[in-house]
């Protein structure tokens, strides 16, 4: 070999090991994560509120009083906390009114005086939300307590309109909402600033993603800084300052972890046939054999018809036909897989519909030849 030849195969043995490296480097960029997309701080979390109230102002699609009397009960409440006496025994015909539960999220850290998005629901039989007004409606927690007060004019993404029987409806009239529409009357006492420690909750339990979290910030902050308590909660010392530990927690959330593989799942919805699996799921050899069964049911009239003037009647029956049609089922090899692509080739190549792939992954879950965990939703 000449030393210009020797020279070349040097730099494309350089290029080489250059680009495998830089292939090792992006592999990994590509599959860490962020620590605050695959776990959360305990203690920050959303609350959940809740409350009834009344929607004013429908021009006529409200609630028919004759059959949700709780929406009349409501009205004369509030009239009588306004101080409107309604006289006892008076029958109120209603037709702008509705009777609505209204939820909102309250974040964590929400202090008084912040504004939430609030969902207004209709609860009786009113046809429409659209153009009503929400009244003062106090929003409430788990525990009873009023955390925030809803009002406002409720916006409805639908439209929709009825004549002469006929009806015409895009999207849904009884459900809207209102932007900034609640006001937070009481903060949530929150324990993130008590304690030498914090606690890190992975979103999905695994032993061995909750060890690369500890050993991750170990590197970054110190040995002994994080030590786990099973596979799912991880304690972190952080400072007792809030300044410090607010910045800490941001600097926390910003490392980059790799998380272990999930384990195989197959998910199998019975309702829509939808068969949904992750890259994990492996195949063995297997034979499988498929083939369809039809019931086809053909229903004529026959009519019989009496002679002229024999005073007899017009007679219509029904005469069916059952036919029962089988396709000739196949046995078909399908040769295991180690990869997700070879899965899916292996389950096309069996020409089943989705709702007859249920029973066909069930069967080869029992027979040991698929590697993964159905689950039915």
């Amino acid at each position: 070999m000449n030393p210009n030849d020797l020279a070349r195969w040097n730099i494309r043995k350089m290029l080489a090991c250059v680009l495998g490296a830089m292939c090792m480097l992006s592999s990994a960029v590509v599959h860490a994560e962020r620590l605050k997309d695959i776990a959360s701080v305990q203690g920050v979390r959303q609350n959940q509120l809740i409350g009834y109230g009344l929607v004013v102002g429908l021009d006529g699609s409200g609630d028919q009083t004759t059959q949700t009397p709780f929406t009349v009960q409501s009205v004369i409440s509030m009239l009588q906390n306004l101080g409107v006496n309604v006289p006892p025994g008076t029958s109120l015909q209603l037709k702008n009114v509705a009777a609505v539960v209204v939820t909102a999220s309250l974040p964590a850290f929400a202090q008084p005086g912040q504004t939430l998005d609030v969902t207004v629901s209709s609860m009786g039989n009113a046809k429409s939300l659209r153009g009503g007004t929400l009244l003062m409606t106090p929003l409430k927690g788990a525990d009873g307590q009023i955390y925030g007060i809803a009002q406002g004019n409720v916006l409805v993404g639908g439209v929709g309109a009825a004549a002469s029987g006929s009806k015409a409806q895009v999207n849904h009239l009884s459900v809207g909402r209102i932007s900034a529409g609640a006001t937070v009357e009481r903060a949530v006492p929150t324990t993130l600033g008590r304690g030498e420690a914090v606690y890190l909750e992975l979103n999905d339990t695994d032993f061995s993603t909750a060890s690369r979290v500890v050993d991750a910030i170990n590197r970054r902050f110190g040995a002994e800084t994080a030590a786990a308590q099973d596979g799912r909660v991880i304690r972190v010392r952080a400072p007792l300052g809030s300044d410090e530990r607010v910045a800490f927690l941001g600097a926390l959330e910003s490392l980059h972890v790799t998380p272990a593989q999930m384990p195989a799942k197959v998910i199998l919805n019975a309702r829509t046939g939808s068969v949904v699996m992750n890259q994990a799921v492996t195949l063995d050899n297997c034979a499988v054999s498929h083939g369809n069964l039809s019931v086809v049911i053909n229903t004529q009239p026959v009519i019989s018809q009496p002679a002229p003037l024999s005073g007899g009647q017009t007679v219509v029956t029904q005469t069916s036909q059952i036919e029962i049609q089988k396709e000739p089922g196949q046995v078909l090899m399908l040769r295991g897989g180690t990869s997700l692509a070879d899965v899916v080739k292996a389950l096309n190549a069996i020409g089943a519909t989705p709702q007859d792939l249920l029973a066909i992954l069930q069967a080869m879950k029992a027979a040991g030849s698929l590697r993964a965990e159905l689950e039915i939703i």
